[in-house]
């Protein structure tokens, strides 16, 4: 059945990828009509979330963010899909860095790298930073069910030297990478919010207290790895640019969990600047009420 949904699914998607962009977004306005207007998906997952960390905010507010915010998931949705074929050269001119020299600095050094970033603006495409860099690139990641889409992701990721493991794959992936004196760039999406049971930071994010992944600094400690934070905004549809921040080379000058709530502030910052851009859809804030005493 897999391999069915696949050989049906894939033609189409495939179709899509080869759009023009000015088609592909005519495509997502199609989409956000049926996904925001018709199907109403996770529309009050989102609305709860809205209100929740906005509680200044008027119901006109915030149903306007709402609707910014499922125009720019359908974006991303179809940009997703165009990664199947975009070229490199397409993919550079609308994914830019302002100083990826920070992180030649660090292979310079040596250093490999733990890179925090949020589900904010755009994460599908960062992978073509790979394409600027000497370190080997990986990202954590949850497995799809179906195999065959889950090996179609990793191939597009690795047109660019930029591979996905699990969270069970990855402290196996780099010890054995560094002892193999490989430079590696390891990306941690940090700020979705983990199971109740492995939960051993809380912090206020938005406002509300929650538990945080804190798997990204506990590794760059044991691995003696710099970290940094990529904010990556949204120039306009289609465009991005990203910037580097807060790099840390000695991780271990600081104390346990203090690099990852310096990161998250950093997100919050961005989603106050901008809410539209972020990922509204899941319940990061569904444990707020389990906090330990």
């Amino acid at each position: 059945m897999q391999f069915l949904a696949y050989i049906l699914v894939y033609p189409f998607l495939y179709l899509i990828s080869i759009l023009p962009f000015r088609l592909l977004y005519a495509v997502s306005d199609a989409v956000y009509v049926l996904l925001y207007y018709i199907i109403g998906y996770r529309k009050k997952v989102v609305i709860e979330n809205l209100r929740l960390v906005f509680p200044e905010k008027s119901e006109a507010e915030i149903k306007n963010i709402r609707k910014k915010f499922y125009n720019h998931l359908c974006d991303m949705m179809l940009e997703a899909i165009k990664s199947i074929t975009i070229s490199k050269r397409e993919m550079q001119k609308r994914y830019t860095f302002t100083n990826v020299e920070e992180i030649h600095k660090l292979e310079k050094e040596n250093r490999s790298i733990v890179l925090f970033m949020g589900h904010y603006a755009s994460w599908e495409w960062i992978f073509i930073l790979q394409t600027q860099i000497q370190h080997k690139g990986y990202a954590v990641y949850k497995q799809l069910s179906n195999r065959y889409f889950d090996k179609l992701v990793k191939r597009i990721r690795a047109k660019y030297n930029s591979y996905l493991i699990t969270t069970k794959e990855t402290f196996a992936t780099l010890i054995e990478a560094k002892r193999n004196n490989e430079l590696t760039l390891n990306g941690f999406a940090f700020d979705q919010s983990p199971k109740l049971n492995k939960a051993v930071y809380w912090q206020d994010f938005m406002g509300i207290h929650v538990p945080v992944h804190v798997g990204g600094e506990i590794l760059a400690k044991r691995l003696d790895m710099a970290t940094t934070l990529v904010k990556v905004k949204k120039v306009k549809r289609g465009y991005y640019e990203a910037t580097f921040y807060d790099i840390i080379r000695n991780v271990n000058d600081y104390k346990d969990f203090d690099i990852t709530k310096m990161a998250l502030k950093r997100v919050e910052e961005q989603i106050r600047e901008a809410p539209e851009f972020y990922l509204w859809t899941h319940k990061r804030w569904k444990h707020r009420d389990k906090a330990p005493l």
